[in-house]
C-alpha cells in the first residue's frame, strides 16, 4: 500500500513539471546532483534594483539663513538616522573646568521644554521604533535618534527641543554627578587599559592645550558644574553656525523643512549666543610622558585571571585630518596593524601585519601590539600600544622603537597593496551602517563644509605609493615622543633614553651597566 502511494506521488510530480525535469532536479538519492548555477526552468527571470550612477551615493547640504548646515544622504530602508552635531569637546574647556562635555554627554536627552522626563522621549520615540544617543569626542558632541522614517518630523522637534531647551535640573545634575563618579571609578578598575592610556598619550602629547585637556572631568571638578556654569559654556558654543543637522535614509526636502520648522527661528534657554568667546586655540603639541604607577595584581581576578601586565604607549606626531598627507598615514596605520597575542586569525584579520609578523609572532611573552591613529582638525598622533610582563619593559620599549625605525625603511609592494586592500575593504564595510554613514557626513560637513565621497576615498588611497610612507615616516620621526606608561615601572627605560632611541639609526635604547642586579 505504501509503495502504491509513493508511486502515485512521484507519477504527479512527473505529470505536473515534466519527465526531464524531474530526472534532473529530483531530490530523491537517485538524482543527487542539482546545479547551483543553472537557473530552474519555468520560473521567471528576477529583476534587481539599480543605482544610476553616483546620485543615491551623493550627499546633498544646504545651509540656513541662521548659519546652521543641513547634510543628508538617502538609503533604502524604512528607517532613518537623523542628529545634531555641536562643534564643541574637551578640547574647547580652556576657559572653563575640564569635564563639562562630559557631563552634557550624561544630561543629554532628559527634561525638556517639551518633555517632562527622559521617560517621556523614549515612549515618544518607542511610537516610531526610535532609540535615541548621546556621544561626546575631544572635538565635537553628537545628539543622533534612529526611528522610522515616518516618524521625521517628531524626531527633529524632538532633537531640537534636547540641544536648545535642556531644563538641566539640580536633580539630574545630581544623578549626572554620581553617573560620572562611577564611571570614573570604573576607568580605573577595568581590565582594559585601553580608555585610560589614550587619555594619558594625550595629557603627554599636548601638555595642558586643546586636545590633551581632560575628555573625562577630573574628580576635583565634578562638584564644581552647575546649572550656571553649563549655560555659560553652552550659550559660547552651541550656536547654530558650529551645528550640522545630519540625515541618512530621507529625503533632502524633507529634512530641509523640518529643520527650518524647528531649527531657524528658535531661541535657545540660556538665551542668546555669544560665539565671540569660543577658543581658537590650535593644536600645540609638546611631546613628553605621563607616568602612573599601579598595581595591576588584582585587575582582573577569578577563575582564570590576567596577569600582571605593564602597559606602554609611545607616539609620534603624525598630520590633522584635513592635510593631503593624512591617507599616506592612514595606509602607514594599517601596515603596522597589530592586536592581542591570542586572536583566533583568519582571513581579514591582520595576521600579516608588522606589528603581527615582527612583534607577537617573534615575542611570545608580549602580550599585545597595536598601532593606533588619531587625527584632529589642527594635529595628529600615531601611536603603539604594547603590553607585557613588568620585568621585561625595557626590551619591550626597544622593540616598539625599533618598529617607528623601521617605519622608515621602504615598504615591501605586497605589505603595501595588503594595507590599501585592507583599508578599502573596511572603509567601505564600515560604511554599510547607517549610524556610520550618518557620523561620517556630519563629521565632514562640520569639519570642511563638504564630504569626500567613498569612492574618491578608495581613489586617493589606491594612489598611495611606498615613497609617500617613506616621506611621512621620516617627518614623523622628527617629533618628539609622547609616552604613556601604566603599571608596575620598575624596568621602564627613561624619557631620554626613549627619545634617544627614537634619534637613532636602529632605534636600540643605549646600553645601561648595573654593577649590581
Amino acid at each position: 500500500m505504501a509503495a502504491h502511494m509513493s508511486h502515485c506521488r512521484s507519477w504527479g510530480r512527473v505529470q505536473r513539471f515534466g519527465i526531464a525535469v524531474y530526472r534532473k532536479y529530483s531530490s530523491g538519492s537517485r538524482y543527487p546532483n542539482i546545479s547551483l548555477s543553472a537557473p530552474l526552468p519555468g520560473i521567471p527571470k528576477p529583476v534587481f534594483a539599480s543605482v544610476d550612477g553616483h546620485e543615491q551615493c551623493e550627499t546633498k547640504i544646504t545651509t540656513l539663513e541662521n548659519g546652521l548646515k543641513v547634510a543628508s544622504q538617502n538609503k533604502f530602508g524604512q528607517f532613518c538616522t537623523v542628529g545634531i552635531l555641536v562643534n564643541s569637546g574637551s578640547r574647547h574647556e580652556t576657559k572653563y573646568p575640564s569635564g563639562i562635555a562630559h557631563f552634557l554627554e550624561k544630561l543629554a536627552f532628559s527634561s525638556t521644554a517639551q518633555y517632562g522626563s527622559k521617560d517621556e522621549i523614549l515612549l515618544t520615540l518607542e511610537k516610531h521604533g526610535g532609540i535615541c544617543d548621546c556621544q561626546t569626542s575631544r572635538d565635537t558632541t553628537m545628539y543622533a535618534v534612529s526611528a522610522e522614517v515616518k516618524g521625521l518630523d517628531t524626531v527633529v522637534s524632538l532633537l531640537s527641543d534636547a540641544v536648545l531647551q535642556p531644563r538641566l535640573l539640580d536633580e539630574e545634575i545630581e544623578m549626572t554627578r554620581m553617573a560620572v563618579r562611577f564611571e570614573l571609578e570604573d576607568l580605573n578598575m577595568r581590565p582594559d587599559p585601553e580608555p585610560l592610556l589614550t587619555e594619558m598619550i594625550h595629557a603627554a602629547a599636548y601638555r595642558g592645550n586643546t586636545v590633551g585637556l581632560p575628555r573625562f572631568c577630573p574628580v576635583d571638578n565634578v562638584e564644581k558644574i552647575d546649572k550656571k556654569l553649563l549655560h555659560a559654556y553652552l550659550r559660547s558654543y552651541y550656536c547654530a553656525e558650529r551645528m550640522v543637522l545630519a540625515g541618512v535614509g530621507i529625503e533632502h526636502e524633507q529634512l530641509v523643512a523640518c529643520a527650518r520648522k524647528y531649527l531657524l527661528d528658535v531661541k535657545p534657554v540660556w538665551g542668546a549666543s555669544t560665539p565671540t568667546n569660543v577658543d581658537l586655540s590650535v593644536a600645540q603639541y609638546t611631546g613628553g610622558i605621563v607616568r602612573m604607577d599601579k598595581d595591576m595584581s588584582d585587575v582582573s581576578l577569578g577563575p582564570t585571571p590576567i596577569p600582571e601586565l605593564t602597559h606602554i604607549m609611545i607616539g609620534l606626531e603624525s598630520c590633522s585630518f584635513l592635510e593631503e598627507d593624512f591617507i599616506p598615514f592612514a595606509v602607514l596605520n594599517m601596515m603596522m596593524g597589530g592586536g592581542g597575542s591570542f586572536s583566533a586569525g583568519g582571513p581579514g584579520k591582520g595576521m600579516f601585519t608588522r606589528l603581527y609578523l615582527n612583534v607577537l609572532n617573534r615575542h611570545h611573552w608580549m602580550y599585545n601590539a597595536t598601532s593606533f591613529h588619531h587625527s584632529y582638525e589642527d594635529s595628529g598622533l600615531l601611536c603603539i600600544h604594547a603590553s607585557a610582563d613588568p620585568r621585561q619593559v625595557r626590551e619591550m620599549v626597544e622593540i616598539i622603537t625599533r618598529e617607528f625605525i623601521q617605519m622608515a625603511g621602504t615598504a615591501g609592494e605586497m605589505e603595501l597593496a595588503r594595507a590599501k586592500t585592507q583599508l578599502k575593504s573596511m572603509l567601505m564595510m564600515n560604511l554599510e551602517s547607517r549610524p556610520v554613514i550618518f557620523e561620517d557626513v556630519g563629521r565632514q560637513v562640520l569639519a570642511t563644509g563638504t564630504r569626500k565621497l567613498p569612492h574618491e576615498l578608495c581613489d586617493l588611497i589606491s594612489n598611495i605609493t611606498a615613497s609617500d610612507i617613506k616621506r611621512v615616516t621620516t617627518k614623523m620621526l622628527r617629533s618628539k615622543p609622547a609616552v604613556a606608561a601604566l603599571g608596575d615601572l620598575t624596568e621602564m627605560p627613561s624619557y631620554e633614553h626613549i627619545q634617544a632611541a627614537l634619534s637613532s639609526k636602529d632605534g636600540r635604547l643605549p646600553r645601561m651597566y648595573r654593577l649590581f642586579r
